[in-house]
């Protein structure tokens, strides 16, 4: 006779974990169609397809257009003639095109239409005979790209309250600012209140230029970040909105790490730790977040609860060039 079945009662259970995950969160409209750009182009082109700087600051997202047959380059003089090459979604300075149309080059502009609006009005401030003041982080591709919408000289970077101190402007001089589309709100309302402080008369845009998607993911941190012990943002280092993420998260009192993907991911960060949030960059795919998800659930018994802050149905148009 068979002896009963007896319950192993040393098992170990696992503990449990809340996961908190923001909405929205992960890509925008701008990476949406800056990735499908290049997609269309290795399609109509074929492959290679050049990418001049990296399409979007997501290290999965450019391997796999590797893969796929796009080759990425930092200048436009190591795309051959013949050859086709994609500009970065976050935008290129006005020599760059140029430079390209005089090689007559095959060229598409996968700029986020909402970068493209700050161009435009970069153009019309000089068009009214203002200096511009840049509100923006020094070196970022997308600052780059803007500054070079102007003749030099017609735009100062000003990355802090502090730096608007320092402004050798006289109250008099007819003045604009515009902003990075990726900033931290917070931070960026306090630098504009400084503008208006010190020149009353300067001109702003007439809509925030800081991009729907970063406002976002910003109001969802919000939401997370004071009911978790710990935030986990996905995200590359190099992206700005994503940085963002983590230091509101840590305004909030909240500690923060920012991770490529799961395989960043280390126990101890978890230990006593009874709520995590999730978020991800407007540049990191969900594919990355379920990741992030499954490799919990094999440390923790996860229980998922999904907080919107708003809901996105932006679309952004692909260049003609492409659809035909």
């Amino acid at each position: 006779m068979n002896a009963p079945f007896k319950t192993d009662k040393t098992a170990k259970q696992k503990p449990g974990l809340t996961l908190l995950i923001a909405a929205p969160r992960g890509f925008c409209a701008g990476v949406d169609r800056a990735i499908e750009i290049v997609e269309r182009a290795l399609q109509k082109y074929g492959a290679p397809v050049y990418v001049r700087h990296e399409i979007v600051h997501n290290k999965y997202v450019v391997d796999q257009l590797r893969e796929k047959g796009a080759v990425f380059v930092e200048e436009l003089d190591e795309v051959p003639d013949d050859a086709p090459v994609v500009f970065s979604a976050h935008g290129v300075p006005k020599d760059v095109p140029a430079e390209a149309r005089r090689r007559e080059m095959i060229y598409v502009d996968a700029t986020c239409p909402l970068v493209s609006k700050v161009h435009r009005q970069a153009e019309r401030q000089i068009e009214a005979k203002r200096h511009i003041i840049f509100i923006g982080h020094e070196g970022h591709p997308e600052v780059i790209g803007t500054m070079g919408q102007v003749a030099e000289g017609q735009m100062t970077l000003v990355e802090t309250v502090a730096d608007v101190a320092k402004l050798p402007f006289a109250a008099d001089v007819d003045l604009a600012f515009l902003t990075q589309t990726t900033l931290s709100v917070d931070d960026t309302d306090e630098i504009i209140s400084a503008l208006r402080a010190r020149y009353p008369d300067i001109v702003g845009p007439k809509a925030d230029d800081i991009c729907y998607a970063t406002s976002n993911r910003q109001a969802a941190v919000k939401q997370i970040a004071p009911a978790s012990d710990l935030v986990l943002v996905i995200g590359s280092p190099n992206s700005s909105n994503s940085l963002r993420l983590v230091e509101l998260a840590e305004r909030c009192g909240t500690d923060a790490k920012l991770i490529l993907r799961a395989a960043d991911l280390d126990p101890a960060w978890f230990e006593g730790v009874g709520t995590v949030g999730l978020t991800a960059g407007a540049s990191a795919p969900e594919e990355l977040v379920r990741e992030v998800v499954d490799q919990l659930a094999e440390w923790r018994d996860v229980h998922e609860e999904t907080l919107f802050s708003a809901v996105e149905n932006m679309v952004f148009k692909l260049p003609r060039q492409l659809l035909d």
